[in-house]
């Protein structure tokens, strides 16, 4: 791999008419340098950016100040170059104006690997991001810990990760995927708060098909074991999925938009803008069967600003929607369920990419605004094996924990414990309000009537009939939300044309909202 070297003894003690070693040729040795800096090692992998292209895309122009430009990579004994920055490329610089710190591994130097100095870089990266409380984003595209440097790559990498774990909560983290992540170098992107995955291009896991093949016989490929789409799709690991590497550093300025720069400043306020004019009137979108499907993405942009949705993990657990989006100028963080897709139900995937995003939100002062319209928990033996009850309360404790504004809208079903998780009352939320189509029960009438009735049912003459009335009976009294509000658990029952406005009032009243929580070092969340 060609790799540059350091000048030779002639070129940096040129003379010149002001005498040997003098200022100009100071300055002359300090262009060169720069120069064999900033240039490519070697060659880069077909279609993809350098580590600084990627840097000036992402940044605004000419905003970009780098650090650590002459560390040199650590002398192996074996006769090993040296080249300029060890294979990353670290800095600050700005995001509309917003200031942050960056990253890039370049693949060109060592394939990106993490060496002793490689590794110092990034550490004096993080900690200055977090002394400065700005946002950290990282470009990866790197070969893991570089084998002939040892198990300080292994230190190091153990020591970014504590970096992380520090910085989760007090500053915004993003990771970008954009070639190979694996080994211990997956772990850092999986800690920072979302993962960005390029499609065709980006894969990160911890044992590559080879390996995998040679241990257990198992065959696959890098695309199948964890691919951009696999990530997104199937485990979930990434959260947005790009078509190609613009694409997904619009997403990172995109993303940035919504969040604060750490976590004692507010998100950025924008001048206030109306939903979407083509929005679907609201008092029209709920259907009048029971069992028929609606898009709540259909609902949420009719409320929110420009009908604009930033969707979190959008093809991962799709009967939740997790998304930022703002009401009057200001960002909230958007939980719902989504009728289209297994009627809405909480799963465990859903559960838990709900929980996630709602402790991001409530770490970084964004509002929560829920919308509900969901069955329950689903039943089944694959997820009471797979942990329903521990996985599920995860949704639960992340609620019942967040001290943000909450605000809910019932729109149509809220069940059992569906009812419960999904921003009620009863853990906390500030504001609710159902819309006349809401039904707050325990269960669904078909089901209370079997359970309740099902003497008088096996007894009747006609069964069915019997079934009918008892169904209409239970929808008449339980299958309303005038019972919850008479009890108070329903601040408002509004029209679902007034939803906007409810909604707006409300995180206007809560803006200030103070909640202070017990002395403690942290709670113990069922992981």
């Amino acid at each position: 791999m060609a790799v540059t070297t350091e000048a030779t003894t002639s070129e940096a003690h040129r003379t010149t008419p002001h005498g040997p070693d003098g200022t100009a040729d100071r300055i002359a040795d300090l262009e060169s340098r720069r120069a064999r800096a900033v240039s490519s090692a070697g060659p880069r992998r077909r279609g993809e950016f350098g580590a600084r292209e990627r840097i000036e895309r992402l940044l605004d122009a000419g905003s970009f100040t780098e650090t650590g430009q002459f560390v040199r990579a650590r002398a192996t004994g074996d006769g090993a170059c040296r080249p300029y920055g060890d294979g990353v490329v670290t800095g600050t610089g700005t995001v509309d104006g917003r200031p942050v710190c960056v990253f890039a591994q370049d693949s060109t130097v060592f394939g990106g690997s993490m060496g002793e100095a490689f590794g110092e870089k990034t550490l004096a990266l993080m900690d200055l991001a977090l002394k400065t409380g700005c946002p950290v984003i990282g470009l990866n595209d790197g070969g893991g810990a570089r084998i002939q440097e040892g198990v300080t790559s292994l230190a190091l990498y153990a020591e970014l990760v504590r970096r992380n774990v520090q910085a989760s909560g007090v500053i915004p983290q993003i990771s970008v995927v954009l070639g190979p992540c694996a080994g211990g170098a997956a772990y850092s992107p999986a800690i920072t708060d979302f993962t960005v995955m390029v499609d065709g291009a980006s894969h990160m896991f911890v044992t590559g098909p080879e390996i995998i093949e040679t241990v257990t016989g198992e065959r696959t490929t890098a695309e199948e074991l964890g691919g951009a789409h696999t990530s997104n799709a199937v485990n979930g690991n990434a959260h947005f999925l790009a078509t190609d590497e613009e694409e997904a550093l619009d997403t990172v300025r995109d993303l940035l938009s919504y969040l604060p720069a750490n976590n004692l400043e507010r998100p950025p306020e924008y001048a206030p803008a109306l939903p979407a004019a083509d929005a679907v009137p609201l008092d029209e979108i709920v259907p009048d069967r029971l069992g028929q499907a609606y898009d709540m993405r259909d609902v949420l942009r009719a409320v929110v600003d420009d009908g604009e949705l930033l969707q979190v993990q959008e093809l991962f657990a799709p009967n939740v929607i997790c998304a930022l989006a703002r009401v009057d100028g200001r960002s909230v963080g958007v939980v719902a369920n989504q009728p289209l897709r297994a009627a809405g139900v909480l799963d465990i995937d859903a559960s838990e990419k709900a929980a996630r995003f709602v402790r991001f939100c409530d770490a970084f002062g964004i509002p929560l605004l829920t919308f509900a319209d969901v069955p329950g928990y689903l039943s089944g033996v694959r997820q009471e094996r797979g942990g329903i009850i521990r996985r599920g309360a995860k949704l639960l404790y992340a609620y019942a924990e967040a001290t943000v504004p909450k605000v809910t809208v019932v729109v149509r079903k809220a069940y059992g414990g569906g009812y419960a998780v999904m921003g009620s009352k009863h853990l906390g939320a500030d504001v609710n309000l159902a819309w006349p189509t809401a039904r707050i029960a325990v269960m669904g009438a078909e089901g209370a009537v079997g359970l309740l009735h099902r003497r008088e049912l096996a007894a009747a003459a006609d069964p069915e009939a019997l079934r009918a009335r008892l169904v209409a009976a239970y929808e008449s009294t339980h299958g309303t939300p005038y019972l919850a509000a008479e009890r108070g658990y329903v601040d408002a029952v509004i029209a679902p044309r007034e939803t906007r406005e409810h909604v707006s009032r409300a995180l206007r009243t809560l803006h200030g909202k103070r909640a202070p929580m017990p002395q403690r070092r942290h709670g113990n969340i069922p992981l």
